[in-house]
């Protein structure tokens, strides 16, 4: 039987129904409800019915959105353990000095948010006072990733506490003369306080989830004891449309993160307007986590509404609740009663009806003010249920009002996000809703004062006392230093001695060399290999069988490649992340990692190796937020460069990773061309950020696919290898050697590049009577740095030359400088330079060929080479101009 017209096919249908009596008794008994009570009611038991299905852990699809109420009712709230008054008090305070703190502050110009702290603050305080552990507790206390616009409210709150003084609340966005604070959390400026940079929006939630992955990373491989820690991230409604704030929801339900909540706050505003001026951002929320696998608490109504539900008595509320745009709710909050009355209530007779019982004032208290997010008792059901839910992460939409206790030209304005200060008269107004003891003498010379009850006051006694039963203040960063001792010299000798005649990738090389230091007994553990679903291209099958792949449920199949040696091993104690195709949760693992020696006290040696090309381009945001969050790693470009990857193409071809990399200034970039360059930057780098005297910098490495053989490491050539540039061959160590009085150039060049330039060498001494000395530069970056360095010195009135213009010093030949880099890289020396210099690179797009098609594309191949090098001598007459033509035609150019 064909099915009837507009009917679609379900799964239901490729079933057999076993007994169709019974099914149509149950489709019968709907239709009676439907026809006696009306189809909301039927609608009503429909719902019920799959909600206690859900409870009972039936295996049926999960309702993607419930009504627009709380999930918490009054009834089930639990008994409130504070002193409610007490934390009124300590919340007027905060709200009251953030918002001075703006206010005094604008009038320098530097900005500020008032807005989003005032509509989110009962939901920190709540957590401050009674659930986020500090650092002094056991363990590593709670996580917090705190909203970026929120900031005023913290500083606030610590110098509440007594940790920040009121030059610096006045010294706000302004560090440069010191004893500032900066504009949101960045650890790297205020690393005692802050742990975790949040502002540039949608990483926080993204990190959030793999910083609780990472600690159950932790305890399954038992480095530490992070079983009490929980991760808050506190969110804003509009940051949720950033992508990273959503990319990572299925990893947090699928691992079952239940140490890991989010705080949503929807006050239904971003920058410009409401988030979803159509629409209802909280429903929408509430079906994507719902979707995702996470447990989902919506705090939306303060107990002003309790009254409108219990009269409630056919639905016709809350169906309206569900039916307005959030555009237009915002409208209500700021609109008086008799608007209120005929455009919501006015929508059918029994909202008419239902708003005919109430008075005026509960109608403006319930749709101006009264909101779950603004109720400590709501705030503190939401957060416990969250701590009491297992086998999955939770999302709490708290609903606020924006700019909340602000006063009317605030609260609910499109434009409250762009508004940086009240005028003297709106803190007046602010000062008696929230009942400070400021009197108006305070206002001198129309400058608002900070307020503070006294650090003896019972307002800070109770703070003090709450913060030392959760283990201490919080926010706060802590590190207590622990030296990695230095691995032992075998792990690196392979690669000093070269590889003989066999041909071996430097990314093969650098495989090896982390493979063998994870054999370390000391350190061995902490390394942390992490690798978006490319282990194989970078030869790191070798460590799936011994190291294993971390699964918090192991390995729960048989792998189809068990009977090979190296198969895919996952395990609960698993040292490998294979983060899959996702080159932004892999640098959001990469972070946790790095910053474990602060958040855990734990020490990790992470490195996280990628196509070169997916890495900078695609996360350099991340690696702003690793060198913010000081963090310590290798970061590891894979099949580097813009010719090395044949075939490959246009997306796939890297020519530019270093020079976004030199931007990060925490950033160390290293471009080695040997096996022996990588063991000894590895080697440094693992004292620089591990050793007795810590810094916090990361390192970036580019390696290569084009296996060559790995010479042995001359003598002498150490410090040349960390400072960027040595000398590695000269032309008097050719066969055949020029005169002695031949023309000279001087060739440097990085990562894979240093072959065509020891080709060039050649060809320029047996085809052009051309001496050329081959330098390796290992650090365009590095030297850089120290020259820029040098020249900071001389404002000071020290006199310090940079290392390269010494590392040159004597040498009158010009310089050519060739890498598989855009010009620009090593071009960002020049300056240093004494000598005549020029560059080759592989600027432009990168194209589908064979290696030497590219390069010979690109004029980096031996040939070009050679007759740059000539063109470079026949300028200063050393050459004859015709000896550029005559080598472009032997060579085919």
């Amino acid at each position: 039987m064909s099915d009837p017209v507009g009917k679609l096919p379900s799964e239901l249908d490729q079933l057999p129904d076993r007994d169709t009596e019974e099914t149509a008794e149950w489709a019968a008994s709907l239709d009676a409800v439907a026809k006696a009570a009306g189809t909301r009611r039927a609608e009503y038991l429909l719902r019920r019915t799959l909600q206690h299905a859900e409870a009972a852990g039936l295996a049926l699809p999960k309702l993607l959105e419930t009504d627009y109420v709380n999930t918490i009712p009054t009834s089930a709230e639990p008994e409130f353990p504070g002193d409610e008054e007490m934390e009124a008090k300590i919340t007027a305070w905060n709200r009251w000095n953030a918002a001075a703190m703006v206010t005094r502050g604008s009038k320098y110009g530097v900005g500020g948010h008032i807005a989003t702290f005032a509509s989110a603050a009962w939901l920190y305080e709540t957590g401050f006072q009674h659930f986020f552990r500090g650092k002094e507790a056991d363990g590593s206390g709670d996580q917090l990733y705190i909203q970026g616009h929120a900031s005023p409210g913290i500083y606030a709150r610590a110098f509440l506490d007594g940790r920040i003084s009121e030059q610096q609340l006045d010294n706000f966005r302004q560090e440069s003369g010191g004893n500032g604070l900066p504009s949101y959390p960045h650890p790297r400026r205020l690393p005692w306080l802050w742990e975790f940079p949040t502002v540039s929006m949608g990483l926080g939630p993204l990190s959030a989830i793999y910083q609780a992955r990472f600690n159950r990373y932790l305890q399954n491989r038992s480095i530490k004891d992070t079983a009490n820690s929980h991760v808050w991230a506190f969110l804003g409604d509009g940051e949720m449309d950033e992508p990273e704030s959503t990319a990572a929801l299925a990893l947090a339900s699928r691992e079952q993160l239940d140490n890991l909540t989010f705080v949503i706050n929807c006050n239904l505003q971003r920058l410009d307007g409401p988030v979803r001026a159509n629409f209802r951002v909280v429903q929408e929320l509430e079906a994507q986590f719902r979707g995702a696998g996470w447990n989902v608490i919506k705090s939306l109504w303060g107990s002003a509404w309790d009254e409108l539900f219990q009269l409630d008595t056919t639905g016709a509320l809350v169906r309206r609740l569900r039916e307005v745009p959030d555009a237009q709710f915002q409208t209500y909050a700021t609109r008086d009663v008799a608007y209120i009355r005929q455009h919501f209530f006015g929508a059918n007779a029994e909202l008419v009806q239902l708003a005919g019982v109430l008075s005026d004032a509960k109608i403006a208290e319930c749709f101006h003010s009264s909101r779950g997010g603004h109720e400590p008792r709501k705030v503190y059901a939401a957060y416990k249920a969250a701590l009491e839910h297992k086998g999955a992460p939770t999302v709490i939409l708290a609903q606020t009002v924006k700019g909340y206790t602000l006063g009317a030209g605030f609260e609910s304005k499109n434009a409250n996000h762009q508004m940086k200060k009240l005028t003297i008269d709106e803190f007046k107004g602010m000062r008696d809703l929230l009942g400070l003891p400021i009197p108006d003498s305070a206002f001198a010379d129309g400058v608002v004062p900070y307020g503070h009850p006294g650090a003896d006051s019972p307002e800070v006694r109770y703070l003090n006392e709450r913060r030392a039963a959760l283990g201490g203040p919080a926010p706060a960063r802590k590190v207590k230093h622990v030296a990695l001792p230095a691995p032992a010299e075998r792990s690196f000798a392979p690669l000093i001695k070269g590889s003989g005649k066999q041909e071996m990738a430097t990314t093969m090389a650098f495989v090896r060399l982390v493979k063998d230091l994870m054999r370390d007994k000391e350190t061995g553990k902490r390394w942390v290999p992490i690798v978006p679903d490319e282990a194989r291209t970078f030869g790191m099958e070798s460590l799936f069988p011994s190291a294993g792949i971390y699964s918090p449920l192991g390995q729960t199949y048989e792998p189809v490649d068990r009977d090979q040696l190296m198969y895919y091993k996952e395990a609960k104690d698993g040292q490998i992340l294979n983060e899959g195709i996702t080159e932004a949760g892999a640098m959001a693992d990469f972070i946790a990692a790095c910053t474990s020696y602060a958040t855990h006290g734990e020490p990790m040696i992470p490195f996280y190796i990628f196509y070169s090309m997916f890495g900078w381009q695609r996360t350099a945001d991340q690696m702003w937020q690793l060198a913010d969050q000081l963090g310590k790693g290798f970061i590891v470009g894979a099949t580097a460069g813009r010719t090395t990857l044949t075939g490959e193409g246009l997306q796939h071809a890297d020519g530019h990773s270093h020079l976004i990399a030199s931007t990060n200034p925490a950033s160390l970039n290293y471009d080695p061309a040997f096996a022996y360059e990588i063991a000894v930057i590895v080697k440094d780098g693992l004292r620089r950020m591990y050793g007795e005297k810590p810094e916090d910098v990361f390192y970036y490495l580019t390696v290569y696919n084009e296996p060559k053989v790995q010479p042995a490491m001359p003598e002498g050539v150490e410090e040349g290898i960390l400072r960027g540039l040595y000398r590695f061959n000269e032309a008097s160590s050719l066969e055949s050697a020029p005169a002695a009085d031949a023309p000279k150039i001087q060739l440097m060049a990085s990562g894979t590049a240093i072959h065509w330039v020891l080709e060039a060498q050649r060809l320029l001494a047996a085809d052009w009577n051309v001496a050329a000395d081959v330098w390796s530069a290992t650090s365009w970056g590095e030297l850089r740095r120290d020259a820029l360095e040098c020249d900071e010195a001389l404002l000071r009135g020290e006199v310090r030359t940079p290392y390269v213009t010494r590392a040159l010093e004597g040498v009158t030949s010009p310089v050519l400088a060739v890498s598989d880099w855009m010009r620009q890289v090593p071009d960002q020396i020049s300056q240093w330079v004494e000598q005549d210099w020029t560059s080759l690179g592989t600027d432009g797009f990168g194209l589908s060929d064979t290696r030497e098609g590219a390069r010979r594309h690109f004029g980096v191949d031996p040939q070009s080479i050679v007759v740059a090098a000539l063109a470079q001598l026949a300028r200063r007459g050393e050459v004859p101009a015709s000896a550029i033509k005559e080598a472009r035609e032997r060579y085919g150019l």
